[in-house]
């Protein structure tokens, strides 16, 4: 007795119905010889533990390269049908231990290879030999994928191959040929098989190699692999390559000879061998329709023309009568391919048919497109010399003919990139690299010039058109400031206005009454005095004795006096004077009243000069710049002799850097200053480093001592010379760059302040943060015992807390998760609070310092420019091009405006804010940036646990209808079952869909149905009668 195999169960297909067609239940059977009864054979162990059972088949399940459906199908097995699958495999290998081997089938294919013919085998030992090639055709296709790997690594693929290709014609016409191509399909079907047998550089030649047979199920399964690889990346070439192989080999006289000769072949056992027609049907359109010729018209069109060339067109009108629907399906797709590719021609000629065997007519199409054209002269060039090549019968006039041909045709189908489509028919022929070389020189010369020049200009007038356009942008934007400032000025006048009529009616109502006090005070004064008067020996009093009141003095605006005077010029000391100028010493000087009774009153620097080599210091520290080498030339020597610099070096050097940066000439400069920079010449990071060279005190006066040597001065003495001649020159500075920047800096400052206002509106009028709230008060109540318990409220800061409390059933859920489900499902409305929230985010960065700090610039700025421009305003003499007062005079009175209401937008936020902090029973003292960034971060975790939420709601619907999907692929499978036999050995498989697809045609299907639809299109416009008929198209 022995354990054999059920056929029904030869296949991974059969035995795991959960991943591959088969019976409903698979099950471990014992098979009796002779005997037909089959058995079930329960496992004699104990089932492990579910966790130890699960790693186990998770192993098993590994091994068999399935997908992922597959995987769910298997997992999706109870236990009791897992740990039986699990131990009949196990027993499976235990007893095909032996034969499970990569190694002992390489072994054999080895011995077999080593034998001359296998035919010579009789009995028994021929048997084996045979069986054992069918054996490993069928452990490729469903032994696990560990013994794929080790067949790979044990070079099983070379053994094959070798077989292959020492195999003698009496094997190569048996069965035995046969099963090794069924061998390399079988290891094909496998992603790591295939890929190592497109990998392996004559593995491809070695399967066309085997064309020669005249076994036809061995060149249909030839053909299928062909076609498929076909189909592959990287796969096309490889097929062509190998045809080209197969042409010498066979000592074809073209390529695809041998195919066209069976596919015409209708006489022995080819007579009715359809398969065989349909199979190289597959393969020719396969080779045109894929890989490059997916895309390239002139591909296919060169490769269709072999075929044609052998003779195709009349094959395929005999083939028809053999009325087989997957033949004709290859039939009507090469045919429509070819129609749609001729129209696509006649296309790009603009006439109705091109007739490819006509050469005249092909000629005169040529000569009218080239015709009037710079090619033409070349083309009748090409002609002549064709005319004089020679013409006599032998083999050196055609191989003229055919190195012409494959020129054309090398340039027809080379890419951009230098490559070739097809076999490279000329070795080391770039078209691309050729056609460079025959440019003429000059001409690229001259195009990079102009193209250069064009560049240069189009800089230019980018350069131009960018500083346009910021001086537009300036101009606009000062106009907008303008025209707001104007209209809230105009407001503000309004109010004013109506303020002030309501003063002069209250005025005017006070002045009456007065008036009529008044009158009645006179009445009785008058009364008074008239008693009085007639008071024996008093005095007459008159009106007269009455002093009016006197009148107020009047007080001027205090004046504006000029920089104090030094109090007392100081003592000269006799310092003996340099015969030329020299180096500045930057020290700070200290003033002769502060030295009295310091070491300075001990010290006498004339005393020094008796013993000092003054020639030598003069010759070390000269204001000139002398070279430091003697080998210079003269003319730099020259000019850095002529040059005089006396600031500093480093600061000197750096000055020089912004100039050139700046590219402006110092009367630009100036000018600039002058006019406040109307032509925007001056950008502000310009302005900027420009304030960080203005002239010092003692700049100046080294500078002033030197003016009679303006033109000997260095390029940045001369700059700091010429800016210290404007009057009040870092003051003007300062102005222009504060002007620059305060568009900047009050666009900065209000959002922050807006930000303040709106976020303390939101959060003090948002009723759905009032009830989340409420929610959060109540949980908090209901979770907490003692003294945290019976709470009124709590602070705003512990929301950033709720998610510290985790689940007890989940750790990844949090409270936080538990309120978002609870308010989307009770309180839509509240779950979407952040949208009255808007403006919190960005109050949450607002820092209460830093935006007071930028409100002090802004006042003390225009403090400053308010100054400078009285200074300037009293200056009796004011040159034609300064523009300093009237411009700064418009800028002041909308810059104040601006910066009063900037002022009074602050203080409304500070009361807002201040009111917020009330509302939630917060400390006074808290910052913005505190108070919001609590709020903030729990609008972000909010938003996060949100999103946790739908995740898990997502992947738990995921599950469900996955399950879904499981029963009803289950289902359909038992349908299909209950339906159909038992399907074929690794029918499921990748590389086998390939084949199937290819064979039956149903690749082409889309094609062919949009060929259809184009060529109905286009049915009135192309001549039905140039167009090859094709016979069973519309049926």
């Amino acid at each position: 007795m022995s354990r054999v195999k059920h056929p029904q169960w030869s296949s991974l297909s059969s035995l795991f119905s959960c991943c591959f067609r088969g019976s409903d239940q698979p099950e471990i059977t014992y098979c009796h010889e002779n005997v037909s009864v089959v058995t079930v054979l329960e496992p004699t162990l104990p089932m492990p533990p579910a966790q130890e059972l699960n790693s186990m088949f998770t192993e098993l399940v590994d091994e068999l390269d399935l997908t992922e459906e597959h995987r769910a199908g298997m997992f999706a097995l109870p236990a009791e049908k897992k740990w039986q699958i699990y131990c009949s495999k196990k027993m499976e290998a235990e007893e095909n231990k032996a034969t499970s081997y990569p190694e002992f089938y390489t072994d054999q294919l080895k011995s077999m290879a080593a034998r001359k013919t296998l035919l010579t085998l009789e009995g028994e030992e021929g048997q084996d030999r045979h069986k054992i090639i069918n054996d490993l055709k069928t452990a490729l296709r469903t032994q696990p994928m560990r013994f794929v790997t080790r067949f790979i690594e044990v070079d099983g693929l070379s053994c094959i191959l070798n077989f292959l290709k020492s195999m003698d014609y009496e094997t190569a016409e048996s069965h035995v040929h046969t099963s090794l191509i069924g061998c390399l399909k079988a290891l094909m079907n496998n992603s790591q098989g295939r890929a190592h047998v497109l990998g392996h550089n004559e593995s491809i030649t070695i399967i066309a190699q085997s064309l020669a047979t005249e076994n036809i199920k061995t060149k249909v399964s030839i053909l299928e692999i062909l076609g498929a690889v076909c189909l592959v990346p990287g796969g096309h070439k490889k097929v062509l390559e190998a045809m080209l192989y197969f042409q010498k080999f066979s000592s074809e006289r073209t390529r695809f000879q041998n195919l066209l000769s069976s596919l015409d072949r209708s006489t022995g056992h080819y007579r009715d061998e359809v398969d065989l027609k349909t199979a190289i049907m597959s393969f020719i359109n396969a080779v045109l329709s894929q890989g490059p010729g997916e895309t390239s018209l002139e591909f296919r069109i060169h490769l269709r023309y072999e075929f044609l060339m052998l003779g195709i067109q009349p094959v395929i009108d005999k083939l028809r009568s053999h009325a087989n629907v997957t033949l004709d399906r290859h039939l009507d797709f090469f045919e429509m391919l070819r129609n749609e590719d001729e129209a696509l021609m006649s296309k790009r000629f603009d006439v109705g048919h091109i007739e490819t065997k006509s050469a005249s007519q092909m000629f005169e199409l040529i000569k009218k497109n080239l015709n009037h054209t710079e090619a033409y002269p070349h083309f009748l060039s090409a002609l002549q010399h064709c005319v004089t090549m020679p013409y006599k019968q032998n083999s050196t006039t055609l191989q003229y003919w055919v190195i012409l041909d494959r020129i054309v045709q090398q340039l027809v189908l080379q890419t951009d990139k230098g490559e070739n489509p097809d076999v490279a028919l000329l070795e080391d022929f770039n078209v691309k690299r050729i056609v460079h070389m025959l440019a003429k020189e000059n001409e690229i010369k001259q195009w990079k010039e102009q193209a250069d020049k064009m560049r240069k200009e189009h800089q230019n007038l980018q350069q131009r058109f960018e500083k346009k356009e910021r001086e537009c942008d300036t101009r606009n934007k000062e106009k907008d400031d303008m025209m707001e400032t104007m209209h809230k000025i105009k407001d503000k006048l309004e109010q004013e206005s109506k303020n002030h009529k309501q003063a002069k009616l209250v005025v005017a109502e006070l002045s009456a009454q007065l008036h009529s006090q008044n009158h009645n005070k006179h009445l009785y004064l008058h009364l008074s005095i008239h008693k009085t008067s007639i008071v024996p020996g008093g005095p007459p009093v008159t009106s007269r004795n009455l002093v009016p009141p006197g009148p107020i003095p009047s007080t001027s605006a205090p004046s504006i006096s000029p920089p104090r005077a030094s109090l007392g010029a100081a003592q000269k000391k006799n310092i003996p004077k340099p015969s030329s100028p020299l180096k500045s010493f930057n020290w700070s000087k200290l003033p002769e009243s502060k030295t009295e009774e310091t070491i300075w009153m001990e010290i006498d620097d004339l005393n020094v000069f008796k013993v000092l080599d003054l020639e030598e210091f003069q010759r070390m520290f000269s204001a000139y710049q002398k070279p430091q080498k003697d080998t210079e030339d003269d003319h730099a020597f020259a000019k850095k002799v002529n040059e005089l610099s006396v600031i500093d070096g480093r600061r000197a050097q750096n000055c020089n850097i912004l100039l050139s940066r700046l590219k402006l000439t110092n009367d630009e400069i100036r000018h600039a200053i002058l006019t406040m920079d109307e032509q925007e010449d001056l950008p502000k990071d310009m302005l900027e480093q420009l304030l960080k060279f203005v002239p010092e005190k003692s700049d100046i006066e080294l500078l002033e001592d030197h003016k009679h040597e303006l033109d000997r001065m260095a390029r940045a003495d001369r700059f700091l010379y010429d800016m210290s001649r404007i009057n009040h020159y870092q003051e003007r500075l300062q102005s222009l760059y504060f002007k620059k920047k305060f568009a900047e800096r009050v666009a900065e400052v209000k959002p922050k302040i807006k930000a303040l206002c709106l976020a303390s509106k939101e959060v003090v009028q948002s009723g759905t943060l009032r009830q989340l709230l409420e929610v959060v008060l109540a949980f908090g109540n209901y979770m907490n015992k003692g003294q945290r318990a019976n709470a009124y409220g709590f602070k705003v800061s512990s929301l950033n807390k709720i998610a510290d409390t985790k689940s007890s059933t989940d750790k990844n859920i949090t409270l936080l998760h538990y309120i978002v489900s609870l308010l989307e499902e009770k309180y839509p409305k509240v779950a979407a609070f952040s949208e009255e929230l808007q403006s919190v985010p960005e109050a949450s960065k607002v820092n209460m310092a830093e935006l007071e700090k930028d409100i002090n610039i802004l006042r003390s700025g225009l403090k400053s420019v308010e100054a400078e421009l009285q200074y300037q305003q009293a200056q009796s003499s004011q040159g034609p091009v300064d523009k300093f007062v009237p411009v700064l005079s418009q800028f002041i009175t909308v810059a104040s405006f601006s910066f009063s209401d900037i002022e009074e937008s602050l203080s409304e936020a500070k009361e807002l804010f201040a009111k917020a902090l009330r509302h939630f029973a917060e400390d006074s003292y808290m910052l913005p940036d505190q108070f919001f960034g609590i709020f903030n971060n729990f609008l972000t975790a909010f938003s996060e646990a949100k999103l946790d939420n739908y995740n898990i709601a997502r992947r738990k619907e995921e599950e469900d209808r996955r399950a879904l999907m499981e029963a009803q692929l289950k289902r359909d499978r038992e349908a299909r079952i209950r339906k159909t036999k038992a399907s074929v050995k690794g029918e499921d498989s990748e590389f086998d869909d390939l084949v199937s697809a290819l064979r039956s045609g149903e690749l082409f299907d889309e094609d062919l149905s949009k060929m259809h639809h184009r060529k109905r299109r286009r049915h009135n416009l192309v001549d039905s009668s140039r167009e090859r008929p094709v016979t069973k198209l519309n049926q």
